[in-house]
């Protein structure tokens, strides 16, 4: 019963703090915007390879994060605070962009002539639908569920998988 417990317990904390960050409603919009009037299967392919490309992203911060902070000797709060600030940076640049119009236009042109293909994972994925804040909420849910006692730590884990592999 505890290891049911433990399995709910982290993946419905993963879930509660990843699913504002992803926002699969904003990102589909984003899609919509940057792949225009398209084929139905056009859109299903992209997002299936976007969703794809997310859960291993994912997954790879989850298993190596928290073993490259031990390796560079970095630790959880100024991953954190570091984070935020990459996060207001791009808020910011975002708040003082020239013309959102015109960038938008052009980056509707680019996805016709089928550069947008090729740009699945970069920018589609790591920053627009996993970007430095869920780099940043993976690495803090990792090392709050890595604990001495194995059997916790696995099951830790695998409820942080179990909603990848649903995803």
């Amino acid at each position: 019963m505890a290891t049911v417990a433990i399995l709910a317990k982290f993946f419905g904390l993963a879930f509660s703090a990843l699913l504002p960050l992803i926002n699969p409603f904003g990102s589909a919009l984003i899609l919509l915007g940057l792949v225009g009037n398209q084929p139905i299967s056009v859109y299903r392919d992209l997002a299936r390879r976007i969703a794809f490309n997310t859960v291993i992203f994912l997954l790879v911060v989850e298993l190596v994060g928290t073993a490259l902070l031990a390796f560079f000797g970095i630790s959880l709060p100024v991953v954190q605070v570091s984070g935020g600030l990459v996060l207001a940076s791009i808020g910011w640049s975002l708040l003082n962009r020239p013309d959102a119009r015109d960038q938008t236009k052009t980056e509707a042109a680019e996805a016709c002539t089928g550069i947008l293909s090729q740009k699945v994972f970069y920018p589609l994925t790591f920053p627009v639908t996993a970007g430095p804040g869920c780099i940043v909420v993976m690495l803090t849910l990792t090392a709050h569920a890595s604990t001495k006692d194995l059997v916790s730590n696995v099951l830790a884990h695998v409820g942080f998988s179990r909603l990848w592999c649903s995803a």
